[in-house]
């Protein structure tokens, strides 16, 4: 037995430097993923944010028809350059995790980039971050499948998960976010742990790439609505924003259901009513606010609109909802290529001001920001993601209490709906 013994000892030791080793080697490739992802991650905002800039200061009637010219464009990226690839984004992050025979294709990643800046540069009511974390989470595991042998067999999550929450990371600014949402949307109640190293190190890697190539200015400010502090009765308007934002979020995760299945109609069919649809919300949005609110990811709601205006009516609240959320499907019905986090995220927004106009209309952004908590947790089922993201993108941590309180009511009213249908509950692996 004393023989056996070092033996032991040496095999252990040994076992212990390669794990040192090891995960030696994934800090060092989550960090290089996360530089690749921000900087592409980069090139791909600057090309939308000019092209949609060039929208916003276009004609009126061009920047009403843009949004179906992009459209158009992007299915014949898809079709001619992709060889008929879906528009799938963060739904292709969650295939590739829970599958490992399925393959992310740099053909397909090529062409899904290439539709989303027809989509969003052209005003399509859908956000950057899908786009973001799926080519973060190709770019991860096609640098994983060019490693040797040994380390290719380990997982092939590893970079996969890193890429995903570097692109999150630095399309929003926000690190902690982009690790958290990609490590805790691939399950309903449960989070990927074993990925949250890697996860870390490339979202940082990811953000101090991408804020170095532009800036550090925060995504949301709320201007002027600054928040001070918060009293307990906040805590009760907290569970009713959390128990009104599910019940908007089961109603737009069905109606991103629908749009899905409608995008695989045939081709002119689903443009002809998409296209119709955008266009006659860009007039009744003109119409009503006089502010073109139904086109892009959606911050000028905030930046021009939430944030700015003391006192809009509720039926307005209602009425530009309806329009945002009718925007986001049409745009996903015509086969454009976006993320609906943001989409979310201008929901939750506005039915957070909704509560506070009836409620306590001092608290206004509070509210809204509660409301941003809650609605996002509730459709992508990941509520410190999206607690994390309100406290990242505003500036504003006084909020964080009653936000839990916001996004626990709404997690549990949410019940068993999600935005996707690839996620999967803990244990399904």
């Amino acid at each position: 037995m004393r023989a056996l013994r070092p033996d032991s000892f040496e095999v252990r030791r040994d076992e212990l430097r390669e794990l040192v080793r090891r995960s030696r080697e994934v800090v060092l490739l989550a960090a290089i993923t996360g530089v690749v992802t921000g900087l592409g991650v980069r090139g791909f905002e600057y090309l939308v944010e000019e092209a949609y800039h060039g929208v916003l200061h276009a004609p009126l009637w061009l920047s009403a028809i843009s949004p179906a010219l992009g459209l158009v464009l992007a299915a014949i990226i898809l079709r001619v350059v992709g060889g008929g690839a879906s528009p799938a984004t963060s739904d292709e992050y969650l295939r590739a995790f829970h599958d490992p025979a399925y393959r992310l294709r740099p053909r397909h990643l090529g062409a899904r980039i290439g539709a989303s800046i027809a989509t969003l540069g052209s005003g399509g009511a859908l956000g950057l971050e899908g786009p973001s974390l799926y080519g973060g989470s190709a770019l991860g595991t096609m640098i994983q499948r060019r490693l040797p042998r040994p380390f290719r067999g380990t997982d092939h999550r590893t970079l996969l998960v890193a890429g995903a929450a570097a692109g999150v990371a630095a399309i929003f600014k926000a690190p902690a976010t982009g690790a958290i949402f990609a490590l805790e949307v691939p399950y309903r109640d449960d989070m990927a742990r074993r990925m949250l190293l890697p996860a870390l190190v490339a979202s940082a890697t990811g953000y101090l790439t991408f804020v170095t190539l532009s800036n550090t200015t925060p995504l949301l400010s709320v201007g002027e609505f600054s928040i001070r502090s918060f009293e307990l009765i906040d805590l009760l308007g907290a569970l009713l924003v959390g128990a009104t934002c599910a019940v908007g979020a089961r109603a737009f995760a069905k109606m991103m259901r629908i749009a899905k299945g409608f995008s695989l109609r045939a081709l002119p069919a689903r443009l002809f009513v998409s296209a119709g649809g955008l266009v006659g919300l860009f007039f009744v949005t003109r119409e009503l606010t006089g502010q073109s609110l139904s086109i892009g990811a959606g911050y000028e709601v905030f930046r021009e609109w939430l944030f700015v205006k003391p006192d809009l009516a509720i039926w307005l609240l209602v009425a530009v909802l309806a329009i945002r959320c009718l925007a986001a499907a049409l745009t996903t019905a015509g086969g454009g290529v976006g993320g609906v986090f943001i989409p979310l995220v201008v929901g939750g927004g506005i039915v957070g001001r909704g509560v506070a106009e009836l409620i306590s209309a001092d608290r206004v952004a509070l509210y809204t920001l509660l409301g941003i908590a809650a609605f996002l947790g509730a459709g992508y089922r990941v509520p410190l993601a999206a607690v994390m993201f309100v406290a990242e993108t505003t500036g504003e941590p006084n909020f964080v209490v009653p936000a839990l309180f916001a996004a626990v009511a709404a997690e549990l009213v949410m019940g068993e709906q999600s935005i996707t249908g690839f996620q999967r509950r803990p244990g399904s692996d």
